[in-house]
């Protein structure tokens, strides 16, 4: 069990699974939410893309972290021939997305950034994730039962495609949902000693 010592964790996102993650590793956490304009230059790729996006979401709170605090945010990206998927807009873009990535390997990075008020430190995880061929019935049918508009890719893969459409999977599981746990208890282990 991790000993924070007086330390204390600003989770920076509405994710239910992020919150939901924390709280499964006995981490006590406080929400806090400052919109972000999610721009990154275009020539950037991968896990540049998340690392960029992860310390532009703590730039939000810079000169409001008091002594002890600890702000964690996070940015995931789906990346797949050179492209990144990010959430998508409406049904049809989900649909192009997930058929995309049917049949094929794609790469689940997810990068984290700790900050204090006076550090910053990012990291990231990449995990690799295959689905096998999809029918359209079936991205139809996700799409219009899950609405996952929430997600980098448009899939959740601890929902109904993720449980019937994944075929193999390299990497850590926990940060293809949203955030790499055991490198976040790293991290903080390191941190708060």
């Amino acid at each position: 069990m991790l000993d924070l010592n007086n330390h204390s964790i600003i989770l920076a996102s509405g994710s239910p699974r992020r919150h939901q993650f924390l709280t499964e590793m006995g981490l006590p956490f406080e929400v806090r939410l400052k919109p972000v304009d999610e721009v990154y230059p275009p020539e950037l790729k991968g896990s540049e893309i998340s690392d960029y996006l992860a310390k532009l979401k703590a730039d939000a709170f810079k000169g409001s972290l008091k002594t002890g605090e600890i702000l964690i945010t996070s940015d995931t990206v789906v990346w797949h021939n050179g492209l990144s998927l990010a959430k998508a807009a409406d049904a049809e873009e989900a649909f192009s997305m997930i058929k995309a990535l049917s049949g094929d390997w794609h790469e689940v990075i997810t990068s984290v950034c700790f900050t204090t008020p006076s550090s910053q430190e990012v990291a990231n995880q990449i995990t690799k994730v295959k689905f096998r061929q999809l029918l359209d019935e079936e991205i139809y049918y996700y799409i219009n039962t899950f609405k996952p508009y929430d997600k980098a890719g448009a899939y959740g893969i601890q929902e109904w495609i993720g449980l019937t459409g994944i075929e193999e999977i390299k990497g850590s599981y926990p940060n293809v949902v949203g955030l790499p746990t055991q490198l976040v208890y790293k991290m903080l282990s390191a941190m708060v000693k």
